[in-house]
C-alpha cells in the first residue's frame, strides 16, 4: 500500500473545495493505504488546534514550530506527495512542501481542477512534478505504477 503526504491550501473556497473533491477521489483507491497511515496536515495540527478555524494560533511561536515540524516529519514518512495546486491561487506552503518531498527523493504529483488544466504554472512547482494531472484523472490513478509525464500548460 502506498502513503501519501497531501499537500493542498485551504485559505479559499476554490481551494477547500479542490481539497475535498481531492480527498473524494483517493479516498476510494485501492492502492492507497488508509488516512491513517497516509498523512493530511489539517488533520495532523499541533494540540489539534486548526489555525484555519483559530488564525490567532498562526501568531504562537510553539504552535507555528511544531505544526511545521509536524508536517515535515509527515512528508519524510510517506511515500508520495500530492499537491492539489490552483494556479491563480498559488499556495507557497505548498511550493515548499513539494520542493522538500523532490528533495528526499519522494514522487511528487500535482492534481490540479479540471477547469484550470492548462493554465500557466508556477516554474519551480513544475520542475518539481514528476507528473501532473487533472482532477478528474486522480480517482483513476495508478500509484502502483508512477510515470513521469510534462504538463500540457505553459510556466511562469
Amino acid at each position: 500500500m502506498t502513503t501519501v503526504y497531501f499537500g493542498s491550501g485551504w485559505l479559499s473556497d476554490k481551494q477547500n473545495q479542490a481539497h475535498r473533491d481531492a480527498m473524494q477521489a483517493i479516498e476510494t483507491s485501492p492502492a492507497i493505504d488508509d488516512r491513517l497511515h497516509s498523512y493530511v496536515p489539517l488533520e495532523h495540527q499541533y494540540k489539534d488546534i486548526r489555525v484555519d478555524q483559530h488564525p490567532e494560533y498562526a501568531q504562537d511561536t510553539e504552535w507555528s514550530s511544531a505544526t511545521f515540524n509536524g508536517d515535515l516529519v509527515g512528508i519524510k514518512t510517506t511515500d508520495i506527495t500530492l499537491g492539489v495546486y490552483i494556479p491563480e491561487e498559488e499556495d507557497v506552503g505548498l511550493g515548499v512542501e513539494i520542493g522538500y518531498a523532490h528533495n528526499l527523493g519522494k514522487y511528487v504529483l500535482l492534481v490540479i481542477p479540471d477547469e484550470d488544466y492548462g493554465k500557466p504554472i508556477n516554474l519551480m512547482s513544475w520542475g518539481f512534478a514528476d507528473n501532473v494531472i487533472k482532477m478528474s484523472a486522480l480517482k483513476s490513478f495508478d500509484f502502483d505504477q508512477l510515470t513521469y509525464d510534462y504538463y500540457a500548460g505553459s510556466v511562469y
